[in-house]
This record gives C-alpha cells, structure tokens and sequence, in this order.
C-alpha cells in the first residue's frame, strides 16, 4: 500500500466518523501525493511563534542575529509538534553530513583528484583521527609525483566532519582564492581533495611538497544550527606535530555566516601575510 491509497483510506474513514460530511480538506503544504514539505527550507530567523509578544520586533531583531530556535513556544510543557521535527530534520541533516561522502561527481567537476589518508573507512576515521593526519608511503609518493613541488601556496580540500559543507562551499571559495592569488605573483600549487582528512592532513601535505604556506578547506563539525559550515586552516612551513597555536584559522564559511566568496578572497590576503611575515598562528600577530 503506498501512501496515496492509505491517505484515500484515512479520508473515507474520516468521511464517515463525520456522518457523510465532506472529509476536511488537507491545509498541509504538500500536495497529498507522497510529497511532503521540507522543514529544513525555512529560516529559523524568520520563523516566530509566540502568541501575544510584549515587543515582537525587538525579538525579531534579535534572531536576525542568530539561528538559535528563539520565540519557539509550546504546546502545554512540550515544543510545538514543528518545532520538534525541526530538530529531528536538523539532526538527520548533521548525521548525513558527517556519514555520506562527496560526490565523486562533484570532485571531477572540479578538478580535484583524490588522495586518502591512512583511514581505511569512515569509522576508522571517526575512531582514530591520527590515522586521517598521515598519508601512506604509497600515497605520499603519488601525491609527489602528481603535484607542483615547492609551492608558495598550497590548497588542500577535505571532507573532514561535514561532507555537506564541501559540496555547499567550494564551489565558490576555490575560485575566489586563486582569482585573490593571481596578483600576488606567489607560486600556486595544485589543488587536490583528500578523503577522511583532518585538520592536521595540512602538515604532512606541506612535508610531502615542501609548501611554504598550506591551507586546508575543511568541513567543520555541523550541529542544529547549520550542517554546511566550512573553515580554512592555514599555516606557514606546516610539518607534522607544529602546534595548533601556529594556524590561522577562518571559520563559519557558509551562506548564513561568512559569505563563501568574501571568505576566499580574506584567504587570499592572508595567504600573502603569511608568506612576507613568515609567520602564522599567534606568530603572525605579534
């Protein structure tokens, strides 16, 4: 029984618990033909629910700024039904980006050959994120082999914890690094993808080619809020084991937070600061 027949059923029934009257006409957005709304669609800065507000547009004022689920209310002590699948569809959205991979498609599409880590799947990589920070021999070798040596700047994406955040962003933050680039007259190095990469990936990538300054585009961790966001970590003369306090770090890259195109052309200039300074991290600061 697929779900058009079982809505036919529902309303017959409803038909004659009303004793022949006509069967309440569906005021849910979908067409009543197995397809249903997305809740995800809209925007929880929009979205208000408090009946009889003291200063509405105060409030109102204050979730432009946000996406915290401000002004939800409740039916009796719970959430409204809404609001609860909201949270069950923003928490399906965060599973997805964690679990799922990016599209092979979209890879080729941008001409990012890829390179893995020494996680053999996704559980390893969420078990042992030292295991996504290496390379093997094999693999280091290839990497070698197939890119520009000594690179001023090096670009590197990776799926990291959030798959959605890659396929949301790079489309628009890659260009805009190389186009801030191409007047910096710095040697750029070629892009690739690496599967199950952590943050740390950038250090061995910069040993492997020599790199002067590293980036690493990578999906952060999502949560409720937003499951694309994609930050920058970059380094100058990376190695593996250089403490955290030596990268730069550009975060919340995403539609609602910093605009991915204004994002990679901040990452160009920084790239460029970090290359006559020396320096990244705390180093580049002081």
């Amino acid at each position: 029984m697929n779900d058009t027949e079982l809505m036919k059923i529902i309303r017959e029934a409803i038909a004659q618990a009303t004793k022949g009257e006509a069967a309440p006409k569906c005021e849910c957005k979908c067409e009543c033909d197995g397809e249903v709304e997305d809740i995800s669609a809209y925007s929880l800065r929009e979205e208000f629910n408090i009946p009889n507000p003291y200063n509405k547009e105060e409030y109102m004022r204050l979730k432009a700024k946000t996406d915290a689920r401000l002004g939800v209310w409740r039916a009796g002590p719970r959430p409204l039904t809404r609001t609860t699948l909201r949270v069950r569809a923003d928490n399906a959205a965060a599973m997805d980006a964690v679990f799922n991979d990016v599209h092979e498609e979209y890879l080729e599409r941008n001409n990012l050959k890829t390179y893995q880590t020494k996680c053999d799947s996704k559980e390893t990589y969420l078990t042992r994120p030292d295991l996504g920070r290496v390379f093997d021999d094999e693999t280091a070798a290839q990497i070698k082999k197939d890119c520009i040596a000594e690179p001023d700047v090096q670009i590197v994406v990776s799926d990291g914890l959030s798959s959605s955040a890659v396929e949301a962003n790079i489309d628009a933050v890659l260009p805009a690094i190389y186009n801030g680039l191409k007047a910096t007259g710095l040697k750029v190095g070629t892009p690739f993808f690496v599967k199950y990469g952590r943050v740390g990936a950038e250090d061995s990538v910069a040993k492997i080619l020599d790199a002067k300054v590293t980036v690493i585009l990578l999906g952060e961790r999502p949560g409720l809020a937003t499951s694309s966001s994609l930050s920058a970590y970059c380094v100058y003369g990376g190695y593996p084991g250089i403490p955290e306090a030596n990268r730069t770090v550009v975060s919340n890259i995403h539609k609602a937070g910093t605009p991915p195109v204004e994002a990679g052309a901040y990452i160009a200039e920084l790239c460029k600061q970090m290359y006559d300074k020396k320096a990244s991290g705390l180093d580049l600061k002081a």
